[in-house]
This record gives structure tokens, sequence and C-alpha cells, in this order.
């Protein structure tokens, strides 16, 4: 249990990493999994929605916007995110991790419901459109930050790798899911009424998911190190029981693994990132490197496959849905199919491996599309294959930056690393759009593609020299936090910084 060990010092002796460490899975799991876990469903549908309705929006019967108009919805939306991230990383660092994840997603329900709400093409209402969606974005850029912290410091450190990358992964079942939703609704629906509900499929699932989650606990690991001792017996006694009370038996806790703790004062974004630069220069390079270069891949690839289709192979608009939807599932299948070798095989293998050898298809694919062998059906199926691989990858690029920071700064490491990404990705459809053209000119975009093969290789390659091996071990063992009294024992003896590697 974590106890005070004097008023004095404020010191405390806990046990709660090692408790939460040492717990077979259960339903307790499960259900946290679920509840927090459909950030990145909500993200993929959202994406998915806006990008479907976009046509339709330009249509008198409905909003009447220009094209451009159109396109300004989901920079702004993304433009959200990255606010939305750093705001609310800052909050979930500062006031704990449940607070934050029921906050942010309440933000997003307000925001994308406001959104079915436009109710004309006016300035006015088009102003409200696009704030609706920046508040949209927010939301769910604040649940990157809190949700990847929870869940990484909720799970066993044994399965901490694979659920990770399998819940990142399922922004690809919110794709399927929008496709699927919006192609109905605009096929069957009038489509002055379509297009809203649409918006409106994302806040009817996060109204569901926002109850389930009112019954989750906080971090005990947030609230030992902040200095709540007694909440963190509170909460870690709760999913024991949970655990007793689904049938499994809690093997014994380490008494070797304890830690004393004197809570550090609060981190700011300056201070981060002295921290990052300073203390973990390896391990920043690392998060930017695979954040960056998995972000400019597919936002390159996603946002332009319709163009390639359509310019290339001559898709009607139409049916491009349906390649969504196969490219969609192989992007889906591949971190819960591969994501337990991350935890088995090891961190530094599978991360760069995945990086490295999606890009390596990518570059087979870039010179069959140039040769001309291939057609939409096969073109489709390499990006299958490719992004079955990238797809582990890129989940593994959040787990990476959740879990190599100490508890104080992870919500803030997160969202920074996560600001950096979208605005380098945002880069990518730009420079593919331009190289596709008008579907004339394929060695250009032949070129675009060996691009984003360079890209992954290059991150792969960090990877292999620069990954932790965090596999099956406790986050207080990969990053010691800054309220343990090891760290600043190990600094007043003036021994350097020994985990800045």
């Amino acid at each position: 249990m974590a106890v005070p060990d004097t008023a004095a010092t404020g010191v405390v002796r806990t046990l709660i990493p090692a408790r939460i460490d040492r717990l077979p899975w259960s339903k307790f799991h499960t259900r946290m999994v679920i509840a927090l876990g459909v950030a990145w469903i909500l993200d993929g549908l959202e994406i998915t929605v806006a990008s479907a309705v976009a046509e339709t929006l330009t249509k008198p019967e409905t909003l009447n916007m220009s094209s451009t108009a159109v396109g300004l919805l989901a920079t702004i939306y993304l433009a959200g995110e990255v606010v939305g991230a750093l705001v609310f990383g800052s909050l979930s660092d500062k006031l704990g991790r449940r607070n934050l994840f029921m906050i942010t997603l309440g933000v997003y329900l307000f925001g994308s419901g406001l959104t079915a709400l436009t109710l004309g093409n006016s300035g006015f209402w088009i102003f409200f459109l696009y704030m609706t969606r920046f508040i949209a974005g927010m939301g769910i850029g604040g649940e990157y930050a809190a949700i990847n912290s929870a869940i990484d410091e909720l799970i066993p450190a044994e399965y901490r790798g694979r659920v990770d990358i399998a819940v990142n992964g399922t922004y690809w079942a919110g794709a399927v899911i929008g496709t699927l939703g919006t192609f109905i609704l605009l096929n069957v629906v009038d489509l002055s009424l379509g297009w809203r509900l649409g918006f409106l499929l994302g806040p009817v699932l996060g109204v569901v998911i926002l109850l389930v989650r009112r019954n989750l606990p906080e971090s005990p690991r947030w609230q030992v190190m902040n200095g709540r001792a007694e909440a963190a017996e509170e909460s870690i006694t709760q999913i024991e029981r949970e655990v007793r009370e689904s049938g499994q038996e809690l093997p014994p806790v380490d008494e070797s693994k304890a830690m004393e703790v004197r809570p550090a004062d609060k981190i700011g974004y300056v201070a981060l990132t002295r921290i990052l630069f300073r203390e973990y220069p390896r391990r920043a390079i690392l998060g930017a490197s695979l954040m960056i270069s998995q972000s400019f891949l597919y936002n390159a690839i996603f946002f332009t496959y319709t163009l390639v289709l359509g310019k290339f192979y001559g898709v009607p608009s139409e049916r491009t849905p349906l390649y969504l939807i196969a490219f969609a599932i192989g992007n889906l299948l591949g971190p819960p199919t591969i994501g337990r070798l991350f935890d088995t095989v090891g961190r530094r293998t599978m991360i760069s491996g995945t990086y490295m050898l999606s890009g390596v298809l990518l570059a087979i694919s870039a010179f069959l599309f140039y040769a001309g062998v291939l057609n939409a059906i096969t073109q489709t199926i390499c990006w299958c294959v490719i992004f079955f691989f990238a797809s582990a990858g890129a989940s593994s690029a959040y787990l990476t930056v959740s879990e190599i920071f100490p508890l104080e700064v992870r919500a803030k490491a997160i969202a920074v690393f996560f600001a950096i990404a979208q605005c380098f990705g945002a880069m990518g459809p730009v420079i593919y759009g331009a190289l596709i053209g008008d579907g004339s000119e394929p060695f250009l975009l032949f070129l675009g593609y060996l691009l984003g093969a360079i890209v992954m290789i290059g991150g792969g390659l960090v990877a292999r020299f620069l990954a932790v091996d965090a596999e099956r071990r406790s986050l207080e063992e990969i990053a010691v936090p800054l309220a343990s009294t090891r760290r600043t024992r190990t600094r007043a003896e003036g021994a350097g910084s020994p985990f800045s590697t």
C-alpha cells in the first residue's frame, strides 16, 4: 500500500506500480480498454464522415460551399486536434487522467453535435460550422493525450504493448463505420438531412461510452506521484476487488519493487522541453522521428487515395468508398494480429521491422505502379498489405511516446509529439496532391511514393538504434518518475542522469 513516511519530508513509500503490473487480465481491463479506446474510433469516424460528405456540402440543396471552403474544414479540424492535445495534455498531467478523459469526450460531443445544427450558408453559419469542427477536433486531440496516458498507466506491463497498439489501430474501425454510415445516409436519406445525421454518428456512440467511463477509477499511478496517497490506495483497492470478482487470483506483490516518492513541482511546456532534450535527447529524437514519419505517410496516402483511383485508374467517385473499406480493413487487421509480438519479440525489432518493411513494400509498389502493371484492385491490395504493417508501426509510435517519459510529463509529451507529427503530416496531402495533378505524369507520383518509402525506412533505422527495450517492463523502470527519491539521490550524488538512453 501507499503510506506517508513522515509528514516532515512528505515522502511516500508505495507498491502501487508493482500492484498494477502483477495483475492478471480481467473483465476490468477489457471494460477499461473498450471505454477508453473508443477515442480512436471516433477520430477515424469523424475524418471519414467529413471526407465522405465533402462533395455533398458543395451542392445547392445543402450548404452550397466552395471546394476551397470545404477543404478548409479538414484543416480546421486538424488544427483543433493540435490545440486540444496541447491544452488538455497539460491539464491531464495537472488534474488527472479521469477528469480529462471525461472532459475531452464531452468537448467532442458538444462540437460534433453542434456541427449538425448548421442551418444555412450565410457568413455566420459557415463561421459557426468552422468553429464546431475546431471544437470537435480539440476534444479528439485531448483524448489522444489523456487516453494514452491512462491506458499505459492502468494496463499491466505484460500486456501494455499489444493493448496500446490494438487500441490505436481501432481508428480504422471508425473509418469503416463512417464510410458505411455516410454511404447509406447519403443514398437513402435526403441530402440536406443525411450529412447532418452523418456528423451525429460519433456523438451517439460517444454518449454511450461517456456513461461507461463514469465508473472507471483514476490512475493510481498519477495519484500517488501527485501526493494523493490515500486516493491512490482507494483506486488500486477498487481495481483489485474487480479483478478478484471476475474470478482471477492475485499474484503476490514483489516487495523489492517498492518506491519512495516525493511529489514534484508541476511541469510546464518550457520545463518539459528542457527535460526532453537535456535528460532524454535520444528518446526525444526517437519519438519525433517515429511520429513524423508515420504521420507524413498516412496523411499523404489516405487523403489522396481517391485522387489516385480516379485520375490514374478511372474509378468513379461513387465507387471509391468500397476501396476505402478494403484499405481500412487492411489497416485494422495489422495491430491486433501482430501487436502481441511487440511484447514478446520486443519493441526495437518490431518497431524498426514494421517501419522498414512497410517502406520497402511501398517502394516495390511504386515500381509496379510506374511500370503500369497495377489496376485499381491490385493497387488497393498493395496498399492493404503495406498498411497492414505500417498500421502496427504507426500505433507503436504512440505507444513509444507514451511510455518512455516520466509520468508527470507523460500526457504533455504525447501532446507535443502529436502536434509535431500533425504539422509535418499536413504537408503530405499538399505534396502528393501536386504530384498527382491531372493524372498525366505517373513518374511524379512514382517519385512521391519513393519519398514516402524513404521516410518510413528512415524512421525504422532510427528505431533500430534508439528504441527503448520497454517490453514487459514497468513504466517506472523505463522512465523514473520525477517524484522518485531514487532520481533525487542520483542527482545529489553527482552521478549524472542514467535515464536518458
